[in-house]
């Protein structure tokens, strides 16, 4: 498959087998989805053929596409034979008079009704829906009604529904919190059947999946084991093809010097024999990698006071929903807050309060019903938000929308702070209205590292960067000598980067000192 110059597979053939797990990884552009797309028949290949299962589910990435049916439709549409025969059956049901050959269809139709379990459809989709959460007042609901993420939600149970023999899910843990990962990875390590997956949760792909098929070289090479054991097995086949390449080259040069010296003379049998020896030695080429690791570094301009934050009795309610409930505690400077709890339970409500007053933040915000918010000495916000791709005005660039935020940087200095996060030569020039999710996401990077606060607020960060961009993230925070009070689902960066948890329930906020895995052994499920 290949965009016009660019190649994205060449000559690849692979298989997935039966009972396995299968990550599917690569940067972002690398052609996962597209690839994705290939597997599913969405596209065709434009060379070589693709042999799939009759029934295999897929994670639709269309939100809106079945807006008007009932929820429990919408997952009932999974199986896809089924579907059609109730469809069927239902307009046979409704025609004023029968005719024989309707009676007969009828028959043929309850036949294929009863053979794909359509008598406990509804039920068996009522308990896939809340296993992942849905609550039984909205099966009945029509999807256009539901927030966002209830329904990724029901698309995931409209994937696993009927038993399919594949599962395609492309970034099934969007909009998922980690209760409802969790859920997720226990279905999915009890599926029998077999799994394909994009996402960019390490933590996830290591549960989860027993085989790895990574996109790069222009192939897709399978190793075992999760995304972790993939990226160990990888260097190490690179670097042994790069030392048995300098090697060679030692050998080569060696004997290119015994040529150049002997050419002429009276060892010239020896000489041809060493020139064909040149020529077998000539390094294999190694096919150049599209890995690219983003740099980032988040500094201080200048240290916060020793205490950067205190709450005072906060409160926040949104009509009879409580979300915060007299809240008090102070963050110091280098705290790493993880703020973990359900979907909707106020942690991006919290963070918005906060930046009412905050020194530095340039974001809209959100207001407290009571207490008090103070910011320590010298405090200074840097503020990453959960739609952050909105926060980016458009009618710019990117270099302009940097150059905005500190006018006395050079172009050089923006465009090296660019390349660090891996948009090269005239990608700084982008207009923003034409940034993707992921570049949007390190462009407000960009911006901190330049803006260099003594506080980050960050609210689902990793939502759209690859693998790579995460790990680069994580090290950043790791390092990084300020406060952070960070949101997200991705466990690795929880465990990896939080001192210390706010856990949201019921409209409290449990004030737990101490890293994420101290939090999970002291709070058994």
């Amino acid at each position: 498959m290949r965009y016009g110059a660019k190649v994205l597979f060449e000559e690849v053939s692979t298989s997935f087998l039966g009972e396995r797990r299968y990550a599917l990884t690569g940067p972002n552009g690398a052609g996962k989805s597209t690839f994705m797309k290939l597997l599913t028949g969405e596209l065709d290949p434009q060379k070589g053929n693709v042999i799939r299962p009759k029934k295999f589910g897929k994670l639709s990435q269309d939100q809106f596409a079945f807006d008007s049916y009932r929820v429990l439709d919408t997952v009932i549409m999974g199986n896809k034979p089924l579907w059609a025969a109730l469809t069927e059956r239902d307009a046979i049901y409704e025609k004023p008079e029968m005719t024989d050959d309707d009676g007969m269809r009828l028959g043929e139709l309850e036949g294929i009704v009863g053979d794909e379990d359509g008598y406990t459809a509804e039920s068996d989709a009522a308990i896939l829906l809340q296993g992942l959460d849905v609550p039984e007042e909205l099966h009945e609901r029509k999807m256009g009604e539901l927030q966002g993420g209830h329904k990724v939600r029901v698309l995931l149970a409209q994937a696993l529904f009927g038993h399919p023999a594949a599962l395609l899910l492309d970034e099934p843990t969007n909009h998922l919190d980690l209760e409802s990962i969790h859920w997720l990875e226990e279905f999915l390590i009890r599926y029998d059947g077999t799994l394909i997956v994009i996402s960019h949760d390490r933590h996830f792909l290591n549960n989860v999946c027993t085989h790895t098929a990574d996109i790069d070289y222009q192939t897709i090479i399978t190793y075992p084991g999760g995304y972790d054991d993939m990226v160990l097995q990888k260097t190490k086949i690179r670097s042994q093809i790069e030392s048995q390449n300098a090697q060679r080259e030692k050998k080569i040069a060696q004997l290119s010097e015994f040529i150049a010296r002997f050419s002429a003379g009276t060892r010239s049998s020896q000489v041809t024999s060493r020139k064909k020896e040149v020529e077998r030695l000539a390094t294999s080429d190694l096919a150049r990698s599209n890995i690219a690791r983003p740099f980032i570094r988040f500094e201080m301009k200048r240290p916060s006071g020793k205490t950067a934050l205190t709450f005072n009795g906060v409160t926040k309610a949104y009509d009879d929903n409580k979300v915060i409930t007299d809240f008090t505690a102070n963050v110091q400077r280098g705290d790493k807050v993880g703020l973990v709890g359900r979907n909707g339970v106020g942690k991006t409500t919290l963070l918005k309060a906060l930046l009412k007053n905050a020194p530095g933040a340039d974001e809209p915000q959100a207001s407290l019903d009571s207490g008090t918010v103070e910011w320590g000495h010298e405090a200074s916000v840097g503020y990453f938000s959960q739609d952050h791709r909105e926060s980016i005005p458009g009618g710019t660039t990117a270099v302009d929308y940097l150059h905005s935020f500190d006018p006395q940087a050079s172009n050089e200095e923006l465009r090296g702070l660019l390349g660090q996060m891996l948009f090269q030569g005239e990608e700084g020039l982008k207009p923003t209205d034409a940034l993707s999710g992921g570049e949007a996401a390190r462009l407000i990077f960009c911006k901190l590292m330049l803006q260099k606060p003594n506080i980050l607020i960050l609210d689902e960060p990793t939502n759209h960067l690859d693998l790579e961009s995460i790990n680069a993230l994580n090290i950043a925070l790791q390092k990084y000598e300020g406060a952070v009070l960070l949101v997200t689902h991705d466990e690795d960066l929880l465990e990896e980067v939080a001192t210390r948890i706010w856990h949201f329930k019921d409209g409290q906020i449990e004030d737990f000192k101490g890293t994420y895995e101290e939090y999970k052994a002291d709070h058994p499920e």
